[in-house]
């Protein structure tokens, strides 16, 4: 089950008392202050995993607490600190304030990490506070305690294919055709439902991402149908690949359809780099496939590209062409 969406409340750690105690030693009646310090509460820290690829273990688990320092003891004995608590998240992951929405930190990397709640600060034993007026202090410190918050967690995938398209366009097909991703695939309308990630593996040991998610439909922007719920999965991409069905009645028009949705859910994805290509091309004649070829995007100087993930058909070309986007320089 693929998750991309969770909220979990965070709990640091408290920090230990410290301890009010005296040196109890023979010939020694009048020890002095031997009160160690408390340990320090642990930390709640977020770090992310690349072989991780959903939220799905914090759909259940609400509740993250690091452990407290211990109480210091006596012979100046401090306690011991409460250990840190990891809980590991696919990268990609956002960190958001619950309440004000705000970024906190953006896993994007194998590796990263984010202290998101800290551990108080252990409480200073008496032995700290002797001074010559007050040699036996019969006070100490109590721990600070740690913080806590509520959390957002959000995932977008990262890649550097995002597959866009109406339902049944073939979105699925290609991504099974050229990469080891097996989504389901049927004929009908949000096959779908969940994004797929797929590495396709090119020419001489190279390889690139490609993300699909599921079908747009017109007024995906206002909640409408499912691929609005997943479009933050393409806001990392490099490039966005338009699939259209090439039996449509007026593609051009469904590509402006498209791009709007695209410009309504956020401003970034119209300016990314864009590649259009027809799919289901077995389905016409090899006469029409030049023609449709040679036909350029409504607006641009581009022509689209024709494919067919079943026949294979302009695959090598969208391959190559998906190659020398993603390395043109800015």
């Amino acid at each position: 089950m693929f998750i991309d969406y969770s909220e979990i409340e965070i709990k640091a750690g408290d920090g230990g008392n410290g301890a009010v105690a005296f040196r109890r030693e023979k010939y020694v009646p009048k020890g002095g202050p031997a009160g160690g310090n408390g340990g320090d509460g642990g930390n709640v820290i977020l770090r992310a995993y690349h072989n991780l690829a959903t939220l799905l273990d914090l759909r259940y688990k609400k509740l993250y607490k690091a452990d407290d320092g211990a109480p210091g003891a006596n012979s100046l004995k401090d306690g011991k600190s409460g250990s840190d608590i990891i809980i590991k998240v696919p990268v990609g992951t956002m960190i958001k304030d619950t309440k004000t929405g705000k970024l906190l930190f953006d896993l994007d990397r194998d590796g990263a990490e984010y202290l998101a709640a800290k551990g108080g600060r252990g409480g200073k034993g008496n032995s700290n506070f002797a001074t010559p007026t007050n040699q036996a202090p019969r006070y100490a410190e109590d721990g600070k305690p740690g913080e806590s918050r509520k959390i957002v967690l959000e995932l977008k995938l990262i890649a550097d294919i995002g597959l866009v398209g109406f339902p049944n366009a073939g979105k699925s097909t290609l991504i099974s055709s050229i990469s080891a991703a097996r989504p389901k695939i049927a004929d009908y309308p949000f096959t779908t439902l969940e994004p797929n990630l797929g590495i396709v593996h090119y020419k001489d040991y190279k390889t690139f991402t490609v993300a699909d998610i599921p079908g747009i439909i017109e007024g995906a922007h206002e909640g409408k149908g499912l691929g609005i719920k997943f479009l933050r999965h393409i806001e990392r991409t490099k490039i966005i690949l338009f699939l259209i069905d090439i039996t449509s009645e007026n593609y051009q028009q469904d590509y402006k359809v498209l791009l709007n949705e695209l410009k309504s859910y956020s401003p970034k994805l119209a300016h990314k780099k864009k590649i259009v290509a027809l799919t289901k091309a077995d389905l016409i004649t090899e006469e029409e496939a030049k023609k449709l070829k040679k036909k350029k995007i409504r607006g641009t100087e581009t022509t689209f590209l024709v494919i067919s993930a079943v026949s294979h058909l302009g695959i090598e070309e969208l391959l190559d062409r998906l190659w020398e986007v993603i390395h043109e320089k800015e």
